[in-house]
């Protein structure tokens, strides 16, 4: 196969823009909430409102008896495996003698109105005896109630530093916050089979989970992809899903769930709070000789993915810098929190806050500059990973990103707008101005060995070029992205995207760990290679584009002609290259690549009222080639604002268990208001593997931010500032 160098118009490189922007934006775009069909009822879910509890009596009767009711479901009526789980099977379908966590679902209710299901799934009798919650990580930990364990030892015991610093941070669960809330539609085929339309970011897994628990052939169920309203890790793992095959198998009619925001809080899992124990040792220089750590995440009630999400936080543990010695233990347990999973950053950004933190009292320690010391141990290729030893071999401009950021002007002195509003009594001579920088890495693709792969295949018709793919568009510009790849492959402008369901179709992969533009994108590339090899081979063509085949500049064959002897079609499982698992040490070549980012932020603080305002946030991101540039910069602004919301406004506020702000008035995020300006320097060293050189990197606006605000806050007050989000008592100058 070979590829061509001639351009075409809305390829790679080009700032294209959205095929489904405009009906998002007009509000024309169905969203899997939107979805309805003929005969439809409407389910609704029995939770049980209590973090830990002995399930005594369920009683379905009252709500059978209603007008309108057609089902009511228990554990007992499903009919495979009882438990579903991405990695780990330990999450019951629905509770049979135990809640677990605050909002955990125990039955089921199909009716003809949603009001009515609603209705009735209250009117079930669960009678439960409350136990006594266990929610403190440390005793947790103290108990063996333990998901997962992993130590890193690489190099000498008994090598030390002549510069120590010590630190105990925190950071708590946060919620993805989607706007659009849980939602699906599971429709029967009437031959004992259905087709769900759910929220996913993986409809593969989902099937795989899914047959299990229907007690069904692979072939019988079918899950198509959906539009949804962002995801950010809150669709990797099952919520609507069985539930609504359930009820759709058991009426033998079509169901449609949705969630209101309360049970869209305790319906998705949610990042891992996290406390970490920290001591660096550099020598005299600052060169790092020593990282020891220690990390306890909270996995909630059930594993869901905190076994990958551990092992991503040991894994980053010391950053993206070098170090000869590193001691990590790494824990992930059990607690009756809500449960924990994916979100964007996987945990590189706890661990991300609290190294960074580490590295500015090591430069205060050292009495030298922060960024210099960054900067001399600044991981490139030839390195090794401080944990793993792993040798870098692909593109990693870690020093380039600190330069770049470095280099972006600072915003004049003086501020025109008060923290917390002009209306406030604090003279703006009160106010007091700080800048914190910091750098963070994250893998990219599926670990420690797993077989991670996508597929695609492309098939060339007189209308034009298909490209079908299971991968899940979350938002996140899928559509656009495989769009130009397959244009400049073919040379023709002509593309259509095309989502399959999982009977047409393998899989894409999840669309997660900054995964898809390399995986998904290097399949289309692959397959759309494939189809013009064969398009150009059926009539001895050289070059083709949207009329059809061409022969030293002559047309040939028009698509019409070369479709009428019979398909084409280029269809490609592609892997990235092999990794190992880690040996019992934590040791091996776990990860296939890299991305890095830095952020500087710039604060105003009132450190008597404690309030903060982002004056400006500036980053430069590594990604390999920008394919759609005006995407990336969006992608990077938007997980910019979620770490700086994670800094100052985000947490899942629990009390024994329980969620005390499950709403979008309580559960603060990040308006447009909030917002600051922000310069985004993109840093292109094209990668070896993805696509045109294209590198995920859509975790790292999350992951750096976060602390870059913290530093910055602490560069104004001189606060140790620990835990994050940094709230005004954190700063506030106590009355004497």
């Amino acid at each position: 196969m070979k590829a061509v160098d001639r351009r075409v118009r809305g390829g790679v490189g080009e700032s294209v823009h959205r095929p489904d922007g405009v009906p998002k934006v007009t509000g024309r775009f169905a969203y899997v909430g939107d979805l309805h069909t003929e005969g439809m009822l409407w389910g609704a879910t029995r939770r049980i409102y209590v973090p830990h509890g002995r399930i005594t009596r369920v009683d379905i009767t009252p709500a059978l008896a209603m007008p309108g009711v057609q089902a009511v479901l228990t554990q007992d009526d499903v009919p495979g495996v009882k438990y579903q789980g991405q990695i780990v099977q330990d999450e019951p379908v629905l509770a049979e003698q135990e809640v677990r966590y605050w909002g955990e679902p125990v039955a089921l209710v199909a009716a003809e109105s949603r009001e009515t299901a609603r209705v009735a799934a209250e009117a079930v009798i669960v009678e439960v005896e409350p136990l006594e919650p266990l929610t403190d990580f440390e005793e947790a930990l103290d108990r063996g109630e333990v998901f997962r364990h992993m130590s890193v030892r690489r190099g000498d015991p008994d090598a030390h530093g002549t510069v120590v610093v010590e630190g105990y941070y925190e950071t708590p669960g946060v919620d993805q916050a989607p706007l659009g809330t849980e939602a699906g539609l599971a429709i029967p085929d009437g031959l004992g089979g259905l087709d769900l339309y759910p929220p996913s970011q993986w409809i593969h897994v989902d099937h795989r989970q899914l047959v299990g628990c229907l007690a069904l052939d692979p072939e019988q169920v079918r899950v198509h992809p959906t539009g949804l309203g962002g995801a950010f890790g809150s669709r990797e793992d099952l919520s609507v899903h069985t539930h609504l095959c359930l009820l759709a198998l058991r009426t033998g009619r079509p169901v449609k769930m949705v969630y209101n925001r309360l049970e869209s809080f305790v319906g998705h899992v949610k990042r891992h709070g996290a406390h970490m124990w920290y001591r660096h040792e550099s020598d005299d220089d600052g060169n790092l000789v020593r990282v020891d750590a220690k990390l306890i995440l909270d996995g909630g009630a059930y594993a869901n993915t905190t076994h990958a999400v551990l092992a991503n936080a040991v894994y980053f543990t010391v950053g993206p810098y070098r170090c000869p010695n590193t001691f990590v233990e790494g824990y992930a347990v059990r607690t009756n929190n809500p449960p924990s999973g994916a979100m964007r950053g996987f945990g590189a950004n706890q661990v991300c806050f609290a190294y960074e933190a580490q590295m500015d009292r090591l430069a205060a320690a050292l009495g030298t500059d922060p960024l210099d010391l960054r900067l001399r141990n600044a991981l490139q290729p030839g390195d090794h990973l401080a944990t793993t030893g792993q040798e870098i071999t692909q593109p990693l401009p870690t020093a380039e990103v600190i330069r770049s950021v470095m280099a972006i002007p600072l915003p004049a002195e003086g501020s025109t707008r008060l923290p917390g509003g002009n209306g406030l009594t604090t003279p703006p001579s009160a106010v007091v101005r700080g800048v914190g920088y910091a750098v963070g890495i994250k893998n990219l693709a599926f670990s420690e060995g797993f077989d991670d792969y996508a597929d695609a295949r492309v098939e060339l018709t007189p209308e034009g070029a298909r490209v079908h793919t299971a991968a899940s568009e979350v938002g996140q510009g899928m559509v656009t992205v495989l769009m130009q790849i397959a244009r400049s492959v073919l040379t023709m402008e002509q593309v259509e995207i095309v989502w399959d369901d999982t009977a047409h179709i393998g899989s894409a992969g999840s669309t997660s760990a900054s995964r898809q533009t390399q995986m998904a994108g290097g399949a289309v590339q692959q397959a759309a290679l494939k189809a013009r090899s064969v398009a150009l081979e059926r009539v001895g063509g050289d070059d083709l584009d949207d009329e059809g085949v061409w022969s030293d500049g002559r047309l040939v064959a028009t698509w019409t002609e070369l479709c009428a002897s019979g398909p084409i079609v280029g269809e490609v499982r592609f892997r990235h290259p092999a990794t190992d698992e880690p040996d019992e040490n934590g040791q091996g070549n776990v990860h296939v690549d890299f991305c890095v980012a830095a952020h500087r932020a710039i604060v105003d603080v009132d450190p008597e009222l404690g309030l903060v305002r982002v004056v400006r946030i500036d980053t430069a991101q590594d990604v390999g080639r920008a394919l759609n540039p005006v995407q990336v910069i969006g992608q990077i602004e938007g997980g910019t604002a979620q770490g700086f919301g994670m800094a100052l406004l985000e947490e899942v506020v629990l009390d024994e268990g329980v969620i005390k702000n499950p709403t979008f008035t309580d559960y603060l995020l990040p308006t447009i208001e909030d917002v600051p300006p922000m310069e985004v320097v993109i840093v292109e060293q094209p990668g070896t593997w993805g696509p045109f050189g294209a590198k995920g990197f859509a975790e790292l606006p999350a992951i750096s931010s976060t602390p870059a605000v913290v530093a910055a806050i602490r560069a104004a007050t001189r606060h140790e500032l620990n835990r994050v989000p940094v709230h005004p008592e954190d700063i506030a100058t106590p009355f004497s």
